[in-house]
């Protein structure tokens, strides 16, 4: 039984810098657009989860396969083979983006409780309180300092994520019909829903599954984890399971709201509305549920959000991550503090959410740029380089996502106008 048991908890390892990615793509930036998405357009825009989940595939792969034959993260990378002020570049604007994210994250989170929290105590609990709450359950966890440690609780928090989204799917999903429909491609014409059309929606989409901070991290997880070119089917296996499943809980989101208020002609402007529209359509069991997901979403974001500039700190400098240093927990203490910010000062957290967003879609064309250069070099890649086919397809991703870029910063400005 001993063995049994072993070779279980040897074998999900193998999977937990995956599911630490998952943990990682699939926070409540991400449960707001797909949801936005499914009320708006149904299941109209399925595609574009699947080229995106396929494109995330495409570059982690890429990623991970420069680490396994340089022995190199993406960080030391491009310090040392293209420029050091790229390296910076990459540093400043992720954690400017994952500054934003935690406090988006946690103001959504806070505000998904206190919605909930209405039904059961009059007047609601003090969002507040859950913030401080939440932000001091992610330090506890960040305080271990273990990797390892990081992952398993991710892995616990991804699979209530999982079994949330998913049931919810079974439970309130659209005509099967329209989900195989869904997976044409197509741009529906739709009334422009606050001024917004699909294109935004779609670079929303885009933006929150092909994510650049996804790929440089996963190139210190692959180097952490000791693998090698002989570990290539491994590597490929875990991020087949994180791509998988973050299709299908992206599919389960937006399903959700296609099949309950997109049936009801409802729009929907932020996360916390599907508390209060899913009640009367779908009863208290679907809308205790679809909560738990969110809070899993975000907290398994959270986590990977208050590491990310320890981590790219670490990693830039070539030293050893040990996150038990006094410098580290106070970093993060200060980084994790940021989720108060919408709740005490009444903030916009889905405007955060989306001003957040703004970098990451100023970062992704250039990692895919940067990616193109160093996969074709021979002296770093050996008989590993870039195929032809491989280049042709990162050439129309990188057009596609400055395409994506533009679409969404476009947006955004239009959104801080109005």
């Amino acid at each position: 039984m001993a063995f049994s048991k072993d070779k279980v908890l040897k074998g999900l390892a193998v999977f937990l810098p995956g599911i630490f990615l998952l943990g990682f793509n699939i926070g409540t930036g991400s449960v707001t657009a797909m949801a936005k998405a499914g009320a708006s357009y149904g299941m109209s825009l399925l595609w574009t989860i699947v080229a995106s989940c396929l494109t995330t595939y495409f570059m982690i792969n890429l990623y991970s396969r420069y680490t396994l034959v340089t022995g190199e993260t993406a960080l030391q990378a491009f310090r040392k083979h293209i420029h050091p002020g790229v390296g910076i570049f990459f540093i400043i604007a992720l954690t400017a983006g994952v500054m934003g994210s935690v406090m988006g994250v946690m103001g959504i989170v806070a505000e998904i409780c206190f919605e909930w929290s209405k039904s059961y105590v009059t007047g609601g609990i003090s969002p507040v309180i859950f913030a401080a709450f939440f932000i001091t359950l992610v330090y506890i966890i960040f305080w271990n300092g273990k990797t390892r440690f990081f992952e398993r609780a991710l892995a616990v928090i991804v699979a209530i994520m999982s079994v949330c989204f998913v049931a919810n799917f079974f439970i309130l999903m659209p005509p099967p019909a329209d989900i195989l429909q869904g997976l044409i491609p197509n741009i529906p014409e739709l009334p422009i829903d606050e001024g917004r059309g699909p294109f935004l929606v779609i670079a929303s989409l885009v933006g929150t599954t092909v994510f650049s901070g996804l790929f440089i991290i996963r190139t210190t997880l692959v180097k952490e984890a000791g693998w090698t070119l002989k570990d290539s089917k491994v590597q490929r296996k875990d991020a087949i399971v994180a791509v998988t499943l973050m299709f299908i809980i992206s599919m389960s989101i937006m399903a959700a709201a296609a099949g309950t208020l997109h049936v009801a002609g409802i729009g929907l402007t932020k996360a916390s509305q599907m508390i209060g529209l899913l009640e009367p359509m779908a009863g208290p069991l679907a809308t205790a549920i679809f909560a738990f997901g969110i809070v899993a979403a975000g907290v398994s974001s959270q986590i990977p959000n208050v590491l990310m500039l320890p981590w790219l700190l670490c990693d830039y400098n070539q030293s050893e991550r040990e996150m038990t240093l006094p410098k580290y927990r106070v970093m993060v203490l200060l980084i994790s503090l940021l989720g108060l910010v919408v709740p005490v000062f009444a903030a916009r957290p889905v405007f955060v959410m989306i001003v957040s967003q703004a970098f990451n879609a100023v970062i992704l064309p250039v990692t895919v740029a940067c990616i193109f250069y160093l996969g074709n070099r021979k002296d770093l890649m050996g008989a590993y380089r870039n195929s032809t086919v491989t280049n042709i397809i990162l050439f129309f991703i990188l057009l596609f996502s400055i395409f994506t870029s533009a679409v969404g910063i476009r947006g955004v400005w239009e959104m801080i106008n109005i």
